[in-house]
Formats: structure tokens, sequence, C-alpha cells
């Protein structure tokens, strides 16, 4: 099947599967004329990407897992941490989400009066939540 066919049925433009062949997450069978051929095993390897790219993971880290066989033999320790991450990740998008809805309905006249939002910017200050600490932050802009 000729790149442009894949890129159809994928929905993943031609320019991107051609710099996943050069990074080495897929590979082409052959060529007809100028354009690349793919044998029908793409699909599920262009899947394999896409899950990788959703769950955070960088390029490189998904070429690893792949590796450059049909069946590739993923990593289920890399997984297992990928899955960790994602929950720290989880725990303070939720906590900043639930400290926002309370900033916004916080019947204190000031919201720097609200005790529940002063911890929210001190967390956030400190990098608790995301990013550098505050300390760092004013020293990058001196």
């Amino acid at each position: 099947m000729d790149i442009s066919n894949v890129a159809k049925r994928s929905g993943v433009p031609a320019s991107t599967l051609r710099y996943y062949e050069q990074k080495g997450l897929i590979r082409s069978v052959g060529r007809k004329g100028i354009r690349r051929l793919f044998d029908n095993h793409i699909f599920e390897r262009l899947a394999l990407i896409a899950l990788g790219r959703v769950a955070g993971f960088s390029l490189e880290e998904i070429s690893d897992i792949l590796g450059t066989e049909e069946n590739p033999d993923i990593d289920r320790a890399m997984l297992l941490e990928k899955a960790t991450e994602l929950d720290k990740t989880i725990q303070k998008l939720t906590a900043m989400r639930d400290g926002l809805q309370h900033a916004a309905a916080c019947s204190a006249p000031s919201h720097l009066q609200c005790p529940r939002f002063r911890r929210l910017m001190g967390l956030a200050a400190s990098g608790a939540i995301k990013g550098q600490p505050l300390a760092m932050t004013k020293q990058m802009k001196q």
C-alpha cells in the first residue's frame, strides 16, 4: 500500500509518516516509483505510536518500546513507571481543579483572605503543583 493510501486510511499525514520512518518507528517495504510502500501491519504500528504519544511517551521512548520487530516486546516496567507518573499528574490536576472551583465559589471578601486559596498559592509557589518553585522563577528572571 503506498504512502498516500496509508495517510488517508490512518489520518496520519504523509510528512509524519516520512518522519516516523526517518526516526525508525516505521519501515517501508519498498517503493513504487518515488512513493514509499507499506504492508498492512503499518496500521497496528501507527496505533501503538498513537497510544504511546497519548500516554506521554517521547518518540525516542516509543522507538525503544517498539524496537524493529513486527511484534514488539513492550517493557512492562516502563509502562508501570509511566502509569505512576500519570497518577501523580492526575492528583496534582485534581487538587488544582478543586482549589479553583473552591476559589470561584468562596464567600471570603477577597481570595487572599481564603485559607484554601492561600494554601493553593503556597503549593504553586513551592513547585508542588507544577512548574518551578517561586524562588527559582525569580532567579531565572533576574
